[in-house]
């Protein structure tokens, strides 16, 4: 019997707004950057892409800066709004992974222990093995990132390189 194993690249909170900020120790538009370049090997190779991105709740009008950074979203490309920190709770990002037979969950984007471990947290709880993206992630501070990669993030899975993902 073969068991087909399937990956989906999941980036967390990639918005004008949140890739400005003073992000370390990868600028936002270098995070930016290989998020890009980790959203094309993925599409070439088949596997599943997810954007997810955070709307305030209970405010009329996001700030500006809330959608999508420019040219990260491609036609196939699985949407999620959350409202929370992760990414699970509240969206049908589960049911999207589910339907496509998705095992891995590779995880990059804004911010490392925010939005990023939140959604790895879930993910795991969910089930799903899980892979992170080093240097497509980044956080508040160089030390924060560097803990939650060293430390905290070989706990729930595999942390490695956008290299790896060509």
């Amino acid at each position: 019997m073969i068991i087909s194993v399937t990956r989906a690249l999941v980036l967390i909170d990639l918005m004008p707004r949140i890739i400005a900020l003073d992000l370390a120790p990868h600028t936002g538009a270098e995070v930016l950057d290989r998020c890009r370049r980790l959203a094309a090997a993925f599409r070439a190779a088949g596997e599943p892409v997810v954007q997810v991105r955070v709307e305030r709740p209970g405010v009329a009008e996001q700030p500006p800066g809330s959608d999508f950074a420019e040219d990260l979203v491609a036609p196939g490309d699985i949407l999620v709004v959350k409202r929370t920190v992760g990414a699970f709770h509240g969206t049908d990002l589960d049911e999207h992974l589910r339907r496509r037979g998705v095992d891995i969950v590779v995880l990059a984007g804004l911010v490392t222990t925010m939005g990023v471990e939140s959604t790895a947290r879930a993910a795991s709880d969910h089930g799903y093995e899980l892979e992170f993206v080093a240097d497509a992630m980044s956080g508040f501070a160089a030390d924060e990132h560097e803990f939650a990669i060293s430390r905290i993030f070989p706990r729930f899975g595999t942390v490695r390189g956008t290299a790896d993902y060509r």
